[in-house]
């Protein structure tokens, strides 16, 4: 799932180079980061969270199968938590 997260996000963004992703897995959720360039932040999490919230969604399908709880941060290359 983690390919599939940093795959939408590259293909959103100018800078695809400079896209992270991070995955920590627990008992029951799956945690991933997603770092883009600061001026790639708003296409990534979009008007009203839409396109972060629609990451979420598709890789929750994932998730569904696995039986864990799917969150992702949408941060500028290395900043704090802009988005959930």
């Amino acid at each position: 799932m983690k390919e599939l997260v940093e795959y939408i996000a590259q293909s959103l963004v100018d800078h695809p180079d400079q896209v992270r992703v991070t995955e920590e897995i627990s008992d029951d959720q799956i945690k991933f980061r997603l770092s883009v360039a600061p001026e790639d932040l708003g296409k990534v999490i979009g008007v009203g969270g839409q396109v972060i919230h629609s990451i979420r969604n598709v890789v929750q399908a994932g998730g569904l199968k696995e039986n864990k709880r799917v969150q992702i941060e949408a941060v500028k290359g290395g900043s704090d938590l802009v988005s959930n």
